[in-house]
Formats: structure tokens, sequence, C-alpha cells
């Protein structure tokens, strides 16, 4: 990479595909009533600018922050886009926050005005999540947006000429505040740079990328995973940007295979429970003796291959990512005899998920990998994970005191985990450095080690496990959704409770003395965003299911019975 491109920001590499390559389609939008939109970097330059010139109309401070709330769109990225390009900084919130959570992340951004997107739940949604706007905030709605009354994106476009001369950003200067989720209190807002935006980019896609020749415009990606969060800002925003990919988006739960196949994606990043459901799926459809003996046969093998890939969608990926929670070693194995072997990554918002990654030849079941280019890791005395990293954040916007204290003097980030390290490097997370919990022994559990044994059997969806001053630990945990529609259809309750048990004692078997769980508690509701006992991103609150369940958790243990239903 030259000088120039060094200087380089993830605008200037937008200006660069809009000019050299505007015809090529860059984002593509599927919609409720079937339709299918196609926006080429000619067409998306072109909204964003009108949209931008708008912006500028409005005469805000310089370096305003104009929030985005609303699930993964064109217009998602588009606004985004007009944001930068009128000098200001970006905003995402979760399309699912509450009330609550918008009203505090607009007010404590400072937040000039709201683009609103699309919605689940269309308009209740809205009405819902409208609860936490000021009355007099200025709120434009994008393209399939639920809500209908105010400034609409279409009309302001079509009103409003667009932006000749576009601001162009140092790498230095903040681009964006990504809300933290977390798992207790309000939310942190991370601040990351343009240089760091585009740097990530680009350390990430190249040490990463099996695709021959590197990353490049040929490469089509799947935008569904929040764009909220840094993971997806950063692994499809801002690597499309900056490598001129083809960006297709998903249109709902319902049309995720549809649109899948459509994308045909070279580049796939998914989570434990995708990767598991995807798996469970083809099994029920293919029998495991049937793929198995297709697997011995060195020529139906490769049939089988392309069979299974081929109706996932997946037949054209040379690089597939997982992340966020550990994945079951049979499922991990499944997808290697099928050619896909599963990059796990470790990262977080403050490092724009720039830490850690597996690469392809040198996966160790159990570990996210090792560092990328230019990170820098330790393990401390008490096992919490530092990370010193390129992609790391400016700071928690208005909180210097916390962005103090997240740091040692030498500049390494506490990251919060636990974990080690293997002799080449490779890190393993064992578990919060606050989740660690003391039984009425006095003996310490880690309890995600045991969830990631729980966790991937298929009557399962969450897992949490917990114990605080009982004797033993016991588990918590909810049904798939398979299996609460096997249990409505007729399978009996005592026949899952015998699976069930087998599990406990084989997940005990590998578990120290004071670690065995006393019982897994099925609870009766599955835990839900909304509910507030999951996060955006899927993972368990575990201080408010605790909350939740805790007076009873004596009476359960107490019981004798392995296998307890709510």
């Amino acid at each position: 990479m030259n000088e120039q491109q060094e200087q380089m920001t993830l605008l200037h590499w937008f200006e660069h595909w809009e000019r050299n390559t505007p015809d090529s389609v860059y984002l593509t939008q599927p919609c409720p009533n079937g339709m299918v939109f196609d926006y080429s970097w000619r067409e998306v330059g072109d909204q964003a600018r009108r949209m931008a010139a708008y912006l500028k109309s409005l005469d805000l401070p310089s370096r305003s922050t104009i929030a985005i709330l609303g699930k993964n769109s064109a217009h998602w990225i588009i606004a985004d886009l007009a944001i930068w390009m009128s000098g200001h900084i970006s905003v995402p919130l979760y399309s699912t926050a509450s009330a609550d959570t918008v009203a505090y992340v607009l007010k404590h951004a400072e937040v000039r005005l709201l683009f609103v997107g699309r919605l689940d739940g269309e308009e209740a949604a809205w009405k819902a999540a409208s609860k936490g706007v000021p009355a007099n905030m200025p709120v434009i709605s994008l393209p399939l947006s639920p809500r209908s009354e105010g400034d609409q994106w279409l009309d302001i476009i079509a009103e409003s000429a667009p932006l000749a001369r576009i601001t162009l950003p140092e790498p230095a200067d903040l681009a964006t505040v990504i809300y933290t989720s977390g798992s207790t209190g309000h939310p942190k807002g991370v601040m990351h740079s343009f240089g760091t935006m585009c740097n990530v980019a680009q350390i990430n896609a190249t040490a990463l990328y099996n695709s021959k020749g590197g990353p490049g415009p040929q490469e089509r990606l799947l935008s569904y995973l929040p764009l909220a969060h840094g993971a997806e800002r950063q692994g499809v925003e801002s690597t499309s940007l900056r490598y001129g990919m083809h960006v297709f988006f998903n249109d709902c739960l319902q049309t995720f295979g549809a649109d899948l196949r459509r994308a045909q994606p070279t580049v796939f990043f998914s989570v434990p429970r995708l990767w598991a459901k995807f798996y469970q799926g083809i099994n029920a459809q293919i029998p495991t003796e049937e793929q198995e003996a297709a697997f011995a046969d060195p020529i139906e093998a490769g049939r089988m291959k392309e069979k299974i890939l081929g109706a996932l969608g997946l037949n054209h990926v040379h690089t597939a990512f997982t992340g966020s929670a550990p994945l079951p070693v049979p499922i991990i194995n499944w997808y290697r005899q099928l050619g896909l072997e599963l990059l796990d990554g470790y990262g977080m918002s403050e490092n724009f998920a720039c830490s850690h990654f597996s690469r392809t030849g040198r996966v160790r079941v159990g570990y996210v990998g090792e560092r990328l280019p230019g990170v820098e890791c330790r393990i401390a005395e008490d096992g919490e994970i530092l990370v010193k990293s390129p992609g790391q954040m400016l700071g928690y916007y208005k909180q210097p005191e916390l962005t103090a204290e997240s740091y040692l003097p030498d500049g390494f980030f506490k990251t919060g985990d636990r974990g080690e390290l293997d002799e080449l490097g490779r890190l393993r997370i064992t578990g919060r450095v606050k989740e660690l919990f003391k039984t009425a022994k006095g003996k310490y559990v880690a309890p995600v080690p045991i969830e990631a044994k729980l966790g991937g059997h298929p009557r399962l969806s969450e897992v949490c496990v917990t114990g605080v001053g009982l004797p033993q630990p016991f588990a918590l945990v909810t049904l798939s959704e398979e299996t609460r529609l096997a249990l409505a259809c007729g399978v009996q309750r005592s026949d899952l409770a015998v699976e069930l048990q087998e599990l406990l004692d084989q997940v005990n078997a590998q578990l120290e003395d004071h670690e065995q769980l006393d019982c897994l508690v099925v609870v009766k509701d599955p835990w839900t965003i909304d509910g507030g006992l999951l996060t955006p991103t899927m993972k368990i609150r575990r201080t408010q299911i605790e909350e939740r369940y805790v007076e009873r958790a004596e009476t359960w243990c107490g019981s004798r019975q392995k296998v307890i239903f709510e």
C-alpha cells in the first residue's frame, strides 16, 4: 500500500469505486413484496450526495452526531455515507432497542437527527421505540421504514441536488460512536476514527480471506447480523467500501434461505446458533448414515458436498467465519467434511473486531485463533486477556474516567475476558473475569466452558450455568424451537427428560467434582431480546437471568431431580 492509500478513509475509497466502477452493483435489497433492487456505486453516490446536501442545509453544528435506528438495509449504508459526506458522525442503534435505550443514547450522544429504517414488528415496533425519541427531534424515514408520517428519504432526495463537493475526513477524525449493548447498566459509546475503520478492514481481509489474489470487487457478502454491532460494521460495511465488494441484504427470517442462495456469498460470517441450525436442518433432510456413506466414497463425497452446500447457498464460500460463542466439535467436523474450515474469531467493539482469528490450516478446536497483524496480547496474573490493537477505540464517548480505567499504563486494554495461550500463541477464552462465581463449598466455577458443553445439543437453545452460594452449580436451559414444536405435536416430556439426563451425565463426567451440575432446569418461556434476557447479539444477560430465577434455585437443587421442568 502506497503513502497516498495510507491516508485514504472509507469515504475516499467510496469515491474511488464510484469513479472507477460506477455501473457495478454495490448493494442488493430484497423487499417484502418480493421485488429486489440493485443499487450501483453511481446510484448509491447520487442518493447519498443528495441527502448530504439536505443535511448541510440544516446548518447543524460541525461534527454533529446523527443516529440510524433500523435493521440492515441498503439505505442504512447509504444514510451512513450521507452522514459522513456532510461532515457529521454516525451513531447506530439496534433495531430491537427499547424506548429507554433509544432515549438514553439519543441524549448521551447529543444526537441532532434520527434516521429510522426497517424494524421487526413494523408500526408497533416504531410506536414502541418512538417513545424514546424527543418530540422536537428531526426524524427522516428510510425506504421500507414503518414510519409513514413526517419527512421521507425519497421525498427529500427528489427535491435536493447532489452535493458536488463532499467533506473528506482525515484518518484521525471521529467517524462513529458504537454503543455496546453490555450485560448490565447503560451502554457505553465506543468512539472509532475513520483511520481505524479503514485500517482494520485492510488488516482483517488481507490476513483472513482465502480468495486467490486477495480481497477485491469479486467478493459477495450477505449482511444480516446487526450493522449496529462492530463486527458487522467492520466485516461488511467497512470491508465492502474498502474493496468494492457486492453486499446483499436479507429481507426477513422467512426469506433467509432464498436471500442466502441469491447472494451466493464468497465470504460468510455467522454465529454458532445458525451454523448449528444449518447442520440440524440438513441432517433432518439427509440421514446421517447416508451422508457418512457418501463421504466414505471419493466420488460420492464430492456430489454430497455440492448437494449440501448448494442447498444452503454456501457452495461459493471460500472463507467462513464463526464467533461470539463456542461451536460443538461434531458440528465443526461436519463442516470440515464439506470443505468449510470455520475460522473462529475474537474481538470487541473497543478494538473494532481486530484481535484474534483462526487461520486456515492452523485451526485448533476450542481456540479463537492467533493475533491479527499489529495486535499484541498477554495474559494477566488473574487470567485476564490484555490486548493492544490497531483497531483500538479513541475512548468511551464523554467518559474519560472509564476510558482511563480500561487501560493499563503501558496501553494494554483490559478486555474483562479470561483466557490462555498455547505454544503457538492461539487464544482460548475461559470465561469472564467477573463471571466466576463461588459455591457454598468455597470453590470457584467458570460457567462459560460448561455452557459450551451443553449448548451444542439440538434440544437446547440457550444455557446459563449459575449457583452462587449453593453446594453445586446448576444449569438453566431453554428449549430449541424444534423441540418446543415437537412437544406440542405429541413428543412426551418424559422422553425429553431421558435425553437431557443423558446429556447431563455426559457433561458431568467431563467436569471436576466442584463443577458438576446438580440439575438441568428447563425454563418455561424462551429468553428474548424484548424480554431483557438476551442482548441484541443474542448473548445471555447473565445478571438478569439469575435475578429472575434465583428465588427458586435452592428448591430446585434440593429436589434431587436431575431434569426439572419449570
